[in-house]
């Protein structure tokens, strides 16, 4: 059910959330009083945010206390109050310095980016780097280990390596597979491992009306090459400024919290099924506390981006803070990593 807040409603919502972000102690009406230029009590501020507390949006940590922002008081604040600002050009130029002094080798790339990400933002850096199947081939090699039996080599040109052993219907010699290797790192040249995948299959439903033994032979062996799953390894995740954990208030002295998420950070699969979601999704993602499902997040938020290569989804980025993070600040910031990293990666 949507609720409706009068302009009221929402600058007074809008004042708590924003002196929350940069406190991290509860609000008063006294301070929002100040915050706003309302011609309003504050016992008329007071009774508005008892109204919010009473639908969900603000709560009161403690009876003598003012009163904080929910979880859905922050959505709604997100969706229907925030505007985002394009970034500053402090953040653009420090943003754009640090990527000019990295190497373009894709694995060197996505490091770099959880730390600039971390660096300018003030929080936590994520990247996950860029599935196999995402990365250009440079070569394979098909290596014949018995008679059925053939290594496959597959070789991206950032570097990563992947093995697969694969069993032939029929058996080959060394210099039949050779030519297959020639034939095949030819025609697969500059594509995607996922590219490559579809394009094989395409043209073994080509070469079924050509007759051409050797192209049929070297497709079915590519085939099976690239039909295998491609692995994710948690070594996949880059994560910068975990030591900003101690920088929150709410959680430094919460030892609990701070295991919690410290064995999130340790797991990493927790974090990768997370950033998994904003790929499918193929736009900036906010999560706020509990609504990204994992419990040893409950308190934070993730916004995060996907990023791309020939505008084709591969990795995601993102940065992980406290609920009270500085959403105006933050959401321009990932945008313009993640567009930057993918005009790079082109």
């Amino acid at each position: 059910m949507s609720i409706f807040l009068s302009e009221r409603d929402k600058r007074i919502l809008e004042a708590v959330v924003q002196d929350y972000i940069q406190t991290a102690e509860p609000v008063g009406s006294r301070t929002v009083s100040k915050r706003l230029d309302l011609d309003l009590s504050p016992a008329t501020i007071r009774n508005i945010m008892a109204d919010l507390e009473e639908i969900g949006f603000l709560s009161q940590p403690h009876t003598s206390a003012g009163r904080i922002p929910t979880e859905q008081g922050l959505r709604y604040y997100v969706d229907s109050i925030l505007e985002v600002n394009p970034i500053s050009r402090e953040e653009m130029a420090a943003i754009n310095q640090e990527f000019l002094s990295t190497g373009r080798e894709t694995e060197l790339l996505v490091k770099k980016t959880s730390k600039i990400l971390s660096l300018v933002s003030r929080h936590i850096g994520l990247v996950l780097a860029p599935r196999f199947s995402s990365l250009v081939l440079k070569q394979l090699e098909f290596i014949r280990l018995t008679d059925r039996l053939v290594l496959a080599i597959l070789i991206s040109k950032s570097g990563v390596v992947q093995n697969r052993i694969i069993e032939s219907d029929q058996s080959f010699s060394q210099e039949e597979l050779d030519r297959f290797n020639r034939y095949l790192n030819d025609f697969l040249e500059d594509l995607t491992i996922g590219e490559i995948k579809t394009l094989i299959v395409e043209e073994m439903q080509k070469e079924k009306t050509r007759f051409d033994q050797m192209l049929t032979h070297a497709l079915t062996l590519g085939h099976k090459a690239f039909e295998q799953g491609l692995s994710s390894d948690p070594d996949d995740l880059y994560i910068m400024g975990q030591g900003r954990l101690l920088d929150y208030p709410e959680f430094s002295d919460n030892v609990k919290s701070m295991k919690a998420i410290f064995d999130a950070f340790e797991e990493k699969g927790i974090l990768i099924r997370l950033l998994d979601k904003v790929m499918s999704a193929k736009e900036i993602q906010i999560f706020i506390g509990s609504e990204h499902e994992l419990a040893q997040m409950h308190g934070w938020t993730v916004i995060a981006s996907p990023y791309s290569r020939r505008s084709i989804p591969i990795g995601t980025l993102g940065v992980m803070g406290p609920t009270r993070l500085d959403y105006s600040r933050i959401i321009p910031v990932v945008d313009y990593t993640a567009k930057l990293l993918s005009r790079i990666l082109d």
